[in-house]
């Protein structure tokens, strides 16, 4: 795990430390205390300007911080802000533009009904501008952060003893608060970032979108062009016919977006917080020390809340990482077959963004910093190999028939070694397909039977 979830800290930052040897760099901070509290002595009645001056800290979103509109482990709403703030004035995409990405969608849905048994999955095609991308994609964030910020947001009334939780019950709920507020303030700056880089509404390989809408973000597409030798208009219908792709499968795979997105919250859920440090901590419990951010600067940077890795994670980040390289390697294959002929520079387009994502993109560095994994399809070129060689061996119907079930789709061995996989489908050992199979057929059977009882 390369990144620390967001809410924690590494304990280098050349830019803090800076900030402190500087008296000029702004109020507070050669006092060590950016609330301007002035000390460590607590006084209940300074909570309210607390919670005012955090705020401002946090770009000037101190009236939502201060107005606590903010609710759970993550003020989403200061989250938006600060988006949105950091975004800035976006023209509205040209009406020229939108028919053009439209256009690209519909032809690109075209091409892929040559190749794919998958029927078309978007409804409508639309270009977003980044604000567009901020609210249309926050309510899958919330599923993704949630997750970890519920495990760090608990994890001080779960390990203070009785007596120092009642000492602090309302300095603890404050923190709740603070932390709400600081998870909001990174998530916000992050999807400030990303919403300006990101290519479409499945550029990191989920579904982040509203089901059935191909999104197209003509300012991204716009920048990735000019370093680039193909003509906008081939590289904005591949850029279509990716979408389109994703979209067939998160749309008549019904079973996809849940597992990707149950991996993910299985990771998160799965994160254990070396608790030695907190017990150690809470032998000698000050809440007035909870007052003083440097105090608290200090105690972060100790490590005491760096998540452990865990055997529940490991195995839910290999079965993640799986997935993404069979949604990546069939994509690829599928956008490859109906586009190659058409457009000569599809292959270079498709190294392009396979090198994008394996070298660990705005995206997947966004994503490890929020959620605390790398969301990285580590072996999407071996996936793409795979899917075009079982293509080869049983034709594009039999390889989409994969898609049934997720018991039928090749595992991570599978991809070190296809051979096996394809053997398997072209008259091999067949007995865990037959089962698969037939487990799902006994599933819907019951189904049936549990409706006509309802009757």
């Amino acid at each position: 795990m390369a990144d620390l979830p967001f809410g924690f800290s590494a304990g280098d930052d050349p830019e803090r430390d800076k900030r402190k040897k500087d008296p000029d760099s702004g109020s507070g901070a050669s006092s060590g205390d950016p609330f301007g509290l002035g000390g460590s002595q607590f006084d209940m009645s300074q909570l309210g300007q607390i919670f005012t001056r955090l705020g401002e800290m946090f770009s000037g979103a101190g009236s939502v911080a201060a107005g606590g509109t903010g609710s759970g482990p993550v003020n989403y709403d200061l989250a938006r802000q600060l988006a949105s703030s950091s975004i800035g004035f976006v023209a509205p995409v040209p009406e020229k533009t939108s028919a053009a990405i439209a256009d690209a969608v519909h032809l690109a849905e075209t091409w892929l009904d040559g190749v794919t048994a998958l029927p078309a999955g978007t409804t409508k095609a639309v270009a977003w501008t980044p604000k567009d991308w901020v609210e249309n994609t926050l309510e899958t964030w919330k599923r993704l952060c949630d997750p970890v910020a519920e495990q760090i947001s608990t994890v001080w009334a779960s390990s203070l003893p009785e007596e120092a939780k009642s000492m602090a019950g309302p300095l603890l709920s404050m923190m709740t608060q603070m932390g709400g507020m600081a998870f909001g303030s990174q998530l916000g700056q992050a999807l400030g970032t990303l919403s300006r880089e990101v290519l479409t509404s499945t550029d990191i390989g989920l579904p982040l979108g509203p089901k059935g809408v191909a999104a197209l973000m003509p300012d991204a597409i716009e920048s990735l062009s000019e370093g680039l030798e193909q003509p906008r208009s081939e590289i904005l219908t591949f850029l279509a016919a990716r979408e389109a792709a994703h979209h067939r499968l998160f749309s008549h795979v019904p079973w996809l977006a849940s597992q990707l997105l149950n991996a993910v919250e299985a990771f998160a859920r799965g994160m254990k917080i070396d608790m030695s440090g907190l017990e150690e901590l809470a032998q000698g419990f000050n809440p007035a020390a909870l007052t003083d951010p440097s105090q608290m600067e200090q105690l972060l940077n100790q490590g005491i809340f760096e998540p452990k890795a865990t055997p529940e994670q490991t195995a839910a980040l290999e079965r993640l990482e799986t997935l993404l390289a069979l949604i990546e390697g069939w994509v690829q294959t599928v956008v490859t077959a109906a586009l190659g002929d058409r457009i000569p520079g599809t292959s270079a387009l498709s190294e392009t963004l396979r090198r994008r994502r394996a070298t660990g993109g705005p995206a997947e560095q966004t994503f490890a910093t929020l959620v605390g994994l790398e969301l990285r399809p580590r072996k999407m070129r071996e996936a793409a190999a795979l899917w075009e060689r079982l293509t080869e061996a049983v034709g594009a119907d039999a390889r989409d028939g994969v898609w049934q079930h997720p018991d039928l789709l090749p595992s991570a061995e599978d991809l070190d070694e296809p051979a096996g996989f394809i053997d398997r489908m072209i008259g091999g050992d067949t007995s865990g397909i037959d089962q698969a199979l037939a487990d799902l057929e006994k599933s819907a059977e019951n189904d049936t039977d549990t409706g006509d009882s309802d009757h």
